[in-house]
């Protein structure tokens, strides 16, 4: 048995080896995205298969195993680490009798406990009425059609098609809220651009430290937690790097394997920050076993959100873990492309405010040129831990 919060609802998790490499990190990752939306991790059944069932992903075998686990450890619900159909997930239902979260429906139920500002309530909306709309017809099974009566006399419409209706008009508000929104964004990131000043955005795998090297670079007091999506509301503050003068500093929503497309969409507007940016302070876990397939998450949803061909800095934190040495990694061009720090204790923060201050330099000397290009990971070699 795992970690049990002091609240909380009692969780069976499902992985199945479908070939998708990295059993165990994937696993270790769903735990804590479970203890992070508040369950406990009562068990784990893992399996194999060729290729998903269509009714009931994992098989009437292995689903008769998960309801006898359910029973053993008396637990509330079951999350699947795999993206489940509509279809899927209620044939689930029926057969376990109870509810059954697959990994979209969990990382937005984080995102939903996480949301601090206005906008970001709106986007984590969006995403779940996104993910809800295809899932309707379980809730309203009983309703099937609108019987006739006192009070229930009407247009002839079922429940369900009024459901989608409301919903298809809150969809309809929420996208116009925050269009203006971004709207306002582009204002003051034209204001920005008008004063020549260099914008860089902390991006990385979540957990990464991202925040935790915001908060010590300028002493900003953003939240910053050891838990997945710590930081979901962009931040940003001006940071002086000496000679290179003031550049914009922004702390962003981490990434993580698998992002849901319905975040992606929804959090457009804030991760567009991340594409306009002149920057890219690209934070990893160097502690993590898994970090090389970290780095390779981020760097796909980078190229998702159009932000592939923004240069970047990766730095490498959590060096007191791994009793690395701070140090700066240049190319055979003398471009900065590594830089390895601790955001907690601080050692090596002065050579990240150096680096920074080295591409602002270069980008005022000549602003219509582009600072380097984005480093190749195949060519810079593994972590030395």
């Amino acid at each position: 048995m795992f970690e049990r919060p002091d609240s909380g609802e009692r969780a069976v998790l499902v992985q199945l080896d479908l070939n998708q490499g990295a059993l165990d990190e994937r696993l270790s990752e769903l735990k804590l995205l479970t203890l992070s939306a508040g369950a406990s991790v009562e068990a784990v059944v893992g399996g194999r298969r060729a290729r998903p069932d269509p009714a009931l992903f994992a098989g009437r075998g292995k689903v008769e195993e998960i309801a006898e686990t359910l029973r053993a450890y008396e637990a509330d619900f079951v999350i699947f680490n795999h993206t489940l159909s509509p279809a899927q997930q209620r044939n689930l239902e029926r057969a376990l009798q109870c509810r059954v979260v697959d990994r979209t429906a969990l990382i937005l139920d984080i995102f939903a406990q996480r949301a601090r500002s206005h906008e970001g309530k709106l986007q984590v909306e969006l995403a779940q009425l996104d993910h809800l709309s295809t899932r309707l017809v379980r809730g309203w099974t009983h309703l099937e059609r609108q019987k006739g009566g006192i009070g229930l006399r009407g247009p002839g419409e079922t429940q369900l098609e009024t459901d989608r209706r409301l919903l298809g008009k809150r969809v309809k508000l929420l996208k116009e809220r925050l269009a203006q929104i971004e709207k306002q964004r582009r204002v003051r990131r034209r204001g920005r651009e008008g004063r020549n000043v260099l914008s860089v955005s902390l991006v990385g795998y979540t957990n990464a430290g991202k925040s935790t090297l915001f908060n010590s670079l300028t002493k900003a007091g953003a939240y910053a937690a050891d838990q997945l999506f710590a930081t979901l509301d962009t931040t940003s503050r001006r940071l002086y790097v000496g000679e290179g003068g003031n550049v914009v500093l922004s702390d962003t929503v981490g990434f993580i394997r698998d992002l849901p497309h319905s975040l992606v969409a929804a959090f457009h507007s804030t991760l567009e920050e991340t594409a306009t940016a002149d920057l890219l302070l690209h934070v990893v876990d160097t502690a993590s076993e898994d970090r090389e397939a970290q780095i390779e998450a981020v760097n796909r949803v980078l190229t998702e959100i159009g932000a592939g061909d923004v240069p970047q800095i990766m730095v490498m934190n959590k060096i007191d873990l791994t009793r690395v040495e701070p140090a700066v990694q240049r190319d055979d061009y003398g471009k900065i492309v590594r830089v390895f720090l601790s955001a907690r204790t601080g050692e090596g923060l002065g050579l990240l405010r150096d680096a920074l201050a080295e591409v602002a330099c270069a980008v005022t000397a000549a602003p219509e040129a582009p600072f380097g290009v984005s480093p190749n990971l195949s060519d810079i070699g593994p972590i030395q831990t």
